[in-house]
C-alpha cells in the first residue's frame, strides 16, 4: 500500500488528527495493517483516517490511544475533528469530497450539490425544511456553496455527473432559477471543468433507478461510495460493493446521451426556461 501523503496540520482539525495518527503509528513501528489488526479494522481504514478521507469516531479514538500509548490524545481531540457544518449522515462524505481526486455522481431528481447555484440550493433547502428560519436556510446554502469551491481549481478533482432528465425538467425555484442553474452547468461543461451526461426519458428503465450514488477515488486511499436517501446516507468502502456500483455507474453512463448531446439538451432547456419566463 502506498504511504499517505503529508497533510497540512493547519488546514483542519481532521487533518491535524490524521497527521498525528500517522506520526504516532510510525513512532510505534507499526504498519497500517498491523495497527488495523489491533483495532479489528483493515489497514486501508487506518490509511483513510491518516489521509483524511474518514472521520475518526470516538470508539476508534479510544482504541488508538490504547494501541499507541498516546494517553487520551485521540479521545480528547476526535470530537473537535468531527464537527461539521453538514448533516450527520452527510458529514463524512463531505470530508471525503475535499480530498478526492475523482468524483462520479448520479442524481435522479435534482441537480447535484457540487453543480448547484445559490438560488437553486436555496429552493432545494427551503423545500426540505419549509418552516426553518431564514438564517438557518442561509447557513445551509453557504455550506453547499462552500462545497462548490472544489471546482475553483482548473482541473482537480475530476467531476463526472450523470443527471436524469427529470432533474432538468423539475421546476425548482421557478423558471428563472432553473435557467440560471442550467446555464451554470453548461458553462462548466464548455470550460471542460466537468463531464456531464443526461439520461433522457427515452432511455427507459436503467440500472440506477433505485437512487443516487457518488463514487470517490483518492490518491492514497481506497475508493469510497456514498448512497443517499431522504435524510439518510451511508459511506461504504467494501471493495465488492464499490466495484459493483462502479459497474452500475458505467452502465448508466452508457445509456446516457453523449456529453455533446447532453450539453445541447441542457442549453436548449435553459433557453426554454428563459423564453417562458420572458415571453
Amino acid at each position: 500500500m502506498p504511504g499517505p501523503k503529508d497533510l497540512d496540520p493547519s488546514s483542519s482539525p481532521r487533518a491535524l488528527l490524521g497527521a498525528e495518527l500517522r506520526h504516532a503509528r510510525e513512532k510505534s513501528g507499526l504498519s497500517q495493517e498491523e495497527l488495523g489488526q489491533r483495532l479489528f479494522v483493515s489497514g486501508s481504514f487506518i490509511g483513510q483516517l491518516e489521509a483524511g478521507t474518514r472521520r475518526m469516531q470516538p470508539e476508534y479514538a479510544r482504541l488508538l490511544d490504547e494501541a499507541l500509548g498516546t494517553d487520551d490524545f485521540f479521545t480528547r481531540n476526535c470530537t473537535a475533528a468531527a464537527k461539521s457544518r453538514y448533516p450527520e449522515h452527510f458529514a463524512e462524505a463531505a470530508d471525503a469530497e475535499t480530498v478526492a481526486t475523482a468524483i462520479r455522481e448520479y442524481t435522479p431528481m435534482l441537480i447535484p450539490g457540487l453543480l448547484q447555484t445559490p438560488a437553486y440550493a436555496r429552493a432545494v433547502n427551503r423545500a426540505y425544511a419549509p418552516t426553518a428560519p431564514e438564517e438557518t436556510i442561509d447557513e445551509w446554502v453557504d455550506g453547499r456553496m462552500a462545497r462548490t469551491r472544489l471546482l475553483d481549481h482548473p482541473t482537480k478533482p475530476l467531476l463526472w455527473a450523470v443527471l436524469d432528465e427529470a432533474a432538468l425538467r423539475r421546476e425548482t425555484g421557478g423558471r428563472a432559477v432553473m435557467a440560471e442553474a442550467l446555464r451554470h452547468i453548461a458553462d462548466l461543461a464548455r470550460r471542460s471543468r466537468v463531464i456531464v451526461q443526461v439520461v433522457p426519458f427515452s432511455a427507459g428503465a436503467h440500472t440506477a433507478m433505485e437512487g443516487s450514488l457518488k463514487l470517490m477515488d483518492f490518491e492514497d486511499a481506497p475508493p469510497l461510495v456514498y448512497f443517499e436517501g431522504v435524510h439518510t446516507g451511508r459511506l461504504e468502502d467494501d471493495p465488492a460493493t464499490v466495484g459493483r456500483l462502479r459497474f452500475t455507474y458505467e452502465l448508466l453512463a452508457a445509456s446516457a446521451l453523449s456529453p455533446e448531446n447532453s450539453l445541447a439538451l441542457i442549453e436548449t432547456l435553459a433557453q426554454d426556461y428563459d423564453h417562458e419566463e420572458h415571453p
